[in-house]
């Protein structure tokens, strides 16, 4: 399959500095997303950190594949689930212990998911309340569940789901990246089929644009960094109340013919891009 994606990242229109980074590794097929807690102390540097974190253990375990992994296995995991799911914890103990040696960051944190593509295998490991989407065949579904006061709640039947939109509550997390020193991380484990989006987005983008209209911008516009940009623009248009950032991932069958060589030849060379918190 064909896997193409663009990203974008925007300070919102209320806000003075981006807590929110992002990378996509194209050679790996790697997508992280991160969103900074704490303001002042520091949560851009929490969201630079985990993204970066996770980016270097995946790219590491990747050149060299018989490298052990530390922790308990979890029974029904791809190799590449698992090492995703070190990485995450990896990059929370990294985080938590910036925090400790640098008593102007106490207190900062980061929401974290990352999308890992392997053939037709998509893994997932999440924390926070960053969201990872599905759009097929029209149908767009949550893949991820947030990590939030209001969604325990939703889940619990204490709220309805319109409930916990107009909560003031909505910020509120259970779970964090590096605000303890270990951190409960969901893995899923999706297949993926030609035609499928991906969208991994901060909650800047879901808290102003419902649902949707986030299908019908990514069915309107099918290049994913032109929908990416479209999706930011959308989430600013509505308020804007905080930073927004989100990456769009496109399957499609790959063409054998001549011109997908030529395609092909013509995608950089780097093989890696992305873009961090103020950029």
């Amino acid at each position: 399959m064909q896997i193409s994606s663009g990203g974008a990242t925007h300070v919102g229109m209320l806000r003075t500095n981006n807590e929110d980074s992002y990378r996509i590794v194209h050679p790996l097929n790697l997508f992280v997303l991160a969103d900074g807690m704490g303001g002042e102390a520091h949560g851009e540097v929490a969201s630079a950190l985990a993204v970066e974190t996770v980016v270097k253990q995946c790219t590491e375990g990747e050149e060299n594949p018989a490298a052990p992994l530390p922790g308990e296995a979890k029974p029904g995991l791809t190799p590449k689930s698992r090492r995703l799911l070190n990485a995450v914890h990896v990059a929370n103990q990294k985080v938590f212990q910036s925090a400790e040696e640098h008593p102007e960051q106490q207190g900062m944190g980061a929401t974290l998911t990352a999308a890992w593509i392997d053939g037709a295998q998509l893994s997932i490991a999440h924390v926070g309340d960053s969201r990872v989407y599905l759009l097929r065949a029209g149908l767009l579904e949550q893949l991820t569940s947030d990590h939030s006061l209001v969604a325990e709640q939703v889940r619990r039947g204490l709220l309805t789901a319109t409930e916990a939109e107009q909560s003031n509550l909505q910020s509120v997390l259970l779970r964090a990246l590096g605000t303890q020193s270990e951190v409960e991380v969901d893995v899923e484990q999706v297949g993926l089929f030609p035609g499928d989006t991906l969208v991994l987005c901060s909650d800047g983008l879901t808290r102003m644009v419902p649902e949707f209209e986030v299908a019908g911008a990514l069915q309107a516009e099918p290049d994913p960094q032109r929908a990416a940009e479209k999706l930011v623009d959308l989430a600013n248009e509505s308020g804007g109340v905080d930073n927004v950032t989100v990456i769009v991932i496109s399957i499609r069958l790959e063409s054998k013919g001549w011109l997908s060589w030529l395609r092909r030849g013509t995608q950089k060379s780097a093989g890696e891009n992305g873009s961090a918190g103020g950029q």
